[in-house]
Order: structure tokens, then sequence, then C-alpha cells
């Protein structure tokens, strides 16, 4: 799971996943390495009984991408910035919002919102994840969604 900072929706994307059974990890295209969720994603987290206080941010210049991998992004600009970026044979990349219903191909960074759109921005991603697994777990990888 890929966003901008990896301190609010790749880092809750990431433990969701894991609770779902999907392999992942997040990382952020502009962060430092080692910083932990923002206090307002930790509470929004522990409020749908997940925790992030052990996540910690990971930059994409300190993370191994390798081909098979498939990048979700939250952004349409983020996905540019990869398909731009030297990345291995054989990566994907996709909009986490592809698998949301309603469809939501931009998912709102939380950060500078109001603290109730962490709420709204999980739950898209818990919609889009919900179905993610489904298809994980019907076909044994992941294919576009039919819309």
């Amino acid at each position: 799971f890929v966003c901008q900072g990896n301190i609010c929706r790749s880092a809750y994307a990431d433990i969701r996943a894991q609770t779902l059974g999907l392999p992942s990890a997040s990382l952020g295209l502009a962060t430092s390495t080692g910083q932990p969720a923002f206090r307002l994603a930790q509470e929004a987290a522990s409020r749908r009984g997940l925790d992030l206080s052990d996540h910690r941010a990971t930059d994409i210049s300190d993370f191994e991408i390798r081909g098979g991998d498939l990048l979700l992004v939250m952004e349409v600009r983020q996905a540019r910035k990869l398909v731009s970026a030297s990345l291995p044979s054989g990566v994907g990349i996709a909009l986490l919002g592809n698998w949301s219903r309603p469809l939501r191909i931009h998912i709102h960074d939380p950060y500078e919102l109001e603290p109730s759109y962490f709420d709204t921005c999980f739950g898209v991603i818990d919609n889009a994840l919900d179905r993610l697994a489904a298809a994980w777990s019907l076909r044994g990888s992941v294919e576009m969604p039919e819309k």
C-alpha cells in the first residue's frame, strides 16, 4: 500500500489487510522512515479495533520492490509517480479505490482534514479491502474488479 507519508492511509490499509490474511506492506512516496502513524490515524484505527501504535513509516527509497508486487495507491498522482519510476519488471500498480463500492478512484488524505474524515477514509479503505480479500480468496491472486 502506497500513499504520500505512510502515516495515515497506507499504514491503516496495511494493518487492515493483514487482519484479512492478505500479504502486505506499506510505504510512502515522500516520508521519513521511522515516523510513527499520525495520532488521529491511530485513534481512528483504534475505534475500528486496530492498533497502529507499532507502525513506523517506510520511505520508498528504503523499501525493496520486487517483480510480482502489486502497488496499491490512494491517488492517481501516486500511480503516475510510480509509473515514471524505475521499478522492476512485473510490478503492478493500481488504485485501491477501484475495489471500493461505490467506486472511489481518489481516497483523500485525511491528514489535514477534520478528524471525523479519518473514519470516512478508513471506511472506504475497509470497503475496498473487503472486496479485494474476497477476490484474493476466490482466485488466489488479484484482478481488477468488474465495474
